[in-house]
């Protein structure tokens, strides 16, 4: 992936939580809790559909001071429990030191979302990833 999580802007957003059930939406004081939690979460069971970093005035959160360890932005994600048709996010308390973790995570993630897509992609990608 080029660029920074940060320097991403998705078209439209997403909400936090599920409409129709409560206790859906966890917050996370840091990247290592989070871990704790979902790190090594299935993807079958636990599909990434987005993911969102936030920081500065446009989401009521501090401006990066310059300081890599300060916990000022917000990385959320998004998941479908597709088993029992759940939809999930998390909020999680992050810097910009914890981006390497987060990428590390999120990748076999946006590779098992390939997977469901691979008819669309050009080839030979989509060879290589349909089984």
């Amino acid at each position: 992936m080029s660029g920074h999580l940060w320097q991403a802007k998705h078209p439209y957003y997403m909400t936090e939580g599920n409409y129709y059930a409560r206790d859906c939406h966890t917050e996370f004081k840091s990247w290592a809790e989070f871990l704790s939690e979902w790190g090594d979460s299935g993807l079958d069971y636990n599909y990434v559909v987005r993911w969102d970093w936030r920081e500065g005035s446009d989401w009521d959160l501090g401006e990066y001071s310059g300081d890599d360890y300060y916990r000022h932005a917000r990385f959320l994600v998004q998941f479908v429990g597709q088993r029992k048709a759940l939809l999930l996010s998390a909020e999680v308390h992050v810097c910009r030191a914890d981006e390497a973790a987060i990428k590390e995570w999120l990748q076999p993630r946006f590779e098992y979302a390939m997977t469901m897509w691979a008819p669309f992609l050009p080839s030979p990608i989509a060879a290589g990833r349909m089984k």
